[in-house]
């Protein structure tokens, strides 16, 4: 069995920093495309970040400059480096893991994902 567990949520001021890990364990794909999303109240889920099997990234455009996705491929950790915090940011983010190579751009939808941890970035 897989588990994905996120943590590193909380609350912060506008302006500030925080950083979300993502711990995965168990077996699962040995190329994984693994991913940040998230979802604000009223909102539809969005992508924030994604780093595939090959080491690529790619940002959301509301994120970009202000997050930083990186991977520990030894202890199987995501993490997302959240800078200049915006209320808009505000949100429960999503860690998932599964393989591009399989399922292409609907890697995430057939992936494994955790429960979620919340940011709350107050002004």
């Amino acid at each position: 069995q897989v588990q994905v567990v996120e943590s590193g949520g909380g609350s912060v001021q506008t302006g500030g920093s925080r950083r979300l890990s993502c711990a995965a364990s168990g077996y699962y794909y040995s190329r994984p495309t693994m991913g940040w999303f998230r979802q604000a109240p009223g909102k539809e889920r969005e992508g924030v970040a994604e780093i595939d099997s090959d080491g690529s990234i790619t940002y959301d455009d509301s994120v970009k400059g202000r997050f930083t996705i990186s991977k520990d491929n030894t202890k199987n950790t995501l993490y997302l480096q959240m800078n200049n915090l915006k209320p808009e940011d505000t949100a429960v983010y999503y860690c998932a893991a599964g393989s591009r190579d399989i399922y292409g751009d609907r890697w995430a939808e057939n992936g494994y994902w955790g429960k979620g941890t919340k940011v709350t970035v107050t002004s």
